[in-house]
């Protein structure tokens, strides 16, 4: 499963010649500390443009409880793309979860297989942004989650937009069950 993610960014990566979503082996906070918060549980979509510059595709969030202050995460969508390069075995990606606050804004800490992405997680109006951190929000190298939480904590501070990796942007997301 790991291979399949790494392969998916990969192919959207050379696609789009964008960077990657940023990936770290630390989290931010070293252990999860943050409750489960029930109203994010559940699943959550909206339609996000091909690489190609093509029609719209479906794409589906599900958070659900995993402990006291862990998510499952999981992100189904589009694939068909990869399929010729039999990369694809399932229709999801999966992995765990656990939230983080640096500042004012609220992070996940989302774990597929041995790498950790990093996305800023907004709740607003009954809708859900998950924004990962582009590759290069960062010239640090990164050997803790402390400098990670420094890092992080900096580039919000010192930017007006922050650097997201847009095209992994899952924006407006509406629940439905």
């Amino acid at each position: 499963m790991k291979k399949v993610f790494e392969i998916t960014l990969l192919f959207f990566l050379s696609v789009s010649l964008c960077s990657c979503p940023y990936s770290s082996a630390y989290y931010i906070d070293e252990s999860p500390g943050i409750y489960v918060e029930e109203a994010l549980l559940g699943n959550w979509s909206t339609f996000v443009k091909r690489p190609n510059g093509g029609r719209e595709e479906p794409v589906t969030l599900t958070l659900s409880k995993r402990t006291d202050t862990e998510y499952d995460i999981t992100f189904r969508g589009y694939l068909e793309d990869l399929r010729p390069y039999a990369i694809i075995t399932a229709d999801s990606i999966t992995g765990t979860a656990f939230m983080s606050t640096v500042g004012t804004r609220q992070f996940l800490n989302i774990k597929v297989h041995s790498r950790i992405y990093i996305a800023e997680l907004r709740l607003k109006d009954n809708t859900l942004s998950l924004l990962p951190l582009a590759e290069n929000f960062t010239g640090k190298m990164i050997f803790n989650s402390s400098a990670l939480r420094t890092s992080i904590d900096f580039h919000y501070r010192t930017r007006v937009h922050p650097m997201l990796d847009t095209d992994f942007c899952l924006k407006n997301m509406v629940k439905f069950n």
